[in-house]
């Protein structure tokens, strides 16, 4: 694709962490702007060094810096590259987060904390006053920020694809993984005039961290404290019912759609209940693909035909231990996200037709 018309004024600057150099790379040249002369590199003693070679002072200054396996030092990259324009005057400065780290831990569980909403107190503190991201995990995370959100989609690539690369996807259907990405499901299934289905019950999936906690017993003495035992009645512990799916799927194509792949031992469970009940091929569909420790060789030998990812998150290493990991490039919609936003533009364009299912 060509340059966008994006003026190559001397008031803006694109620079970027070792996260994803490849990706700040093509947002650039989609720019034809010259990425900014920024080192980030470590000390001996682990330490982060961020030296900016050309001056910030009054300019729009664009950090592209996604979560990557090495999240932590991302994020302190991130902070120290946005400090260091904020204390050299730079007029403002847009973090360009395609996945943002922490989204996970956006719920209270046990006696932890919301991780996400610390994280995104830090980034405004640092000096950030916008913030691009895409697909986050829950959309009330943009209620964390003390700035602007833009919480772009990448659905319209991922059903670019369905449509372009999978040959006869007419007879697909869309499949949610749990009851949880119903509503994405919905979504994809409604743009694409197709059927919905749903896994329901056990996936192998550890749902410890899911306890609310609050169950201590009370510390005070029983003398102190009233009996309620036989006053209030116990909640019932759930109990997940084997793995099912509701809906048809014998002898039609099965696409999984969710907003990230991390851990893929859940999907590799349903893939393998999907083929028993007669799905000829297996898609999954994701925004991010994390791909952590071993999926790559689950995936490998797994009955899934097809992982689709985003480069939100980079993955070469994983694509080079498994043939079936596919990337989608989404550099055009950050890119036109940012010329937008710097031009003073409306980014209504970019979320035509969306909806809270999305």
């Amino acid at each position: 694709m060509a340059a966008m018309d994006f003026p190559a004024s001397s008031d803006v600057m694109i620079i970027s962490g070792n996260s994803h150099p490849e990706l700040a790379n093509l947002i650039a040249s989609r720019l034809n702007v010259k990425s900014g002369d920024a080192s980030v590199y470590h000390k001996t003693n682990r330490e982060t060094m961020v030296e900016i070679g050309d001056s910030v002072r009054g300019k729009d200054i664009y950090i592209i810096q996604t979560g990557t396996k090495d999240v932590n030092n991302n994020i302190m990259e991130l902070l120290i590259m946005a400090y260091a324009c904020k204390t050299s005057s730079a007029r403002s400065i847009v973090g360009v987060i395609p996945y943002l780290p922490y989204s996970k831990q956006c719920k209270m569980r046990k006696r932890g904390c919301i991780v996400s909403k610390l994280l995104a107190q830090m980034m405004c503190k640092s000096g950030l006053s916008h913030v691009i991201t895409m697909d986050l995990h829950q959309k009330e995370i943009q209620g964390f920020f003390n700035c602007p959100v833009d919480n772009l989609r990448a659905s319209p690539f991922l059903l670019q694809y369905i449509q372009e690369c999978i040959p006869d996807y007419r007879n697909a259907v869309i499949v949610a993984r749990n009851p949880g990405s119903a509503k994405k499901a919905t979504s994809y299934a409604e743009r694409l005039r197709l059927g919905i289905a749903v896994i329901h019950g056990e996936q192998k999936e550890s749902e410890s961290d899911m306890v609310d906690g609050r169950y201590s017993p009370p510390t005070l003495p029983r003398s102190r404290t009233m009996d309620v035992s036989n006053g209030v009645p116990v909640h019932p512990a759930k109990e997940k019912p084997p793995i099912n799916v509701v809906g048809d799927v014998g002898g039609r194509i099965a696409i999984m759609v969710d907003d990230m792949v991390d851990d893929v031992a859940s999907f590799v469970a349903a893939a393998e209940v999907l083929k028993e009940r007669g799905a000829y091929k297996i898609y999954v569909m994701a925004t991010h693909g994390l791909l952590s420790s071993d999926a790559p060789r689950l995936i490998e030998d797994s009955p899934i035909d097809e992982v689709v990812v985003t480069n939100t998150i980079p993955h070469e290493l994983q694509k080079m231990q498994c043939h079936k990991i596919k990337t989608v490039d989404i550099s055009v919609m950050l890119s036109e996200a940012i010329r937008r936003i710097h031009n003073k533009e409306s980014m209504s364009y970019l979320f035509k037709n969306v909806t809270l299912e999305d």
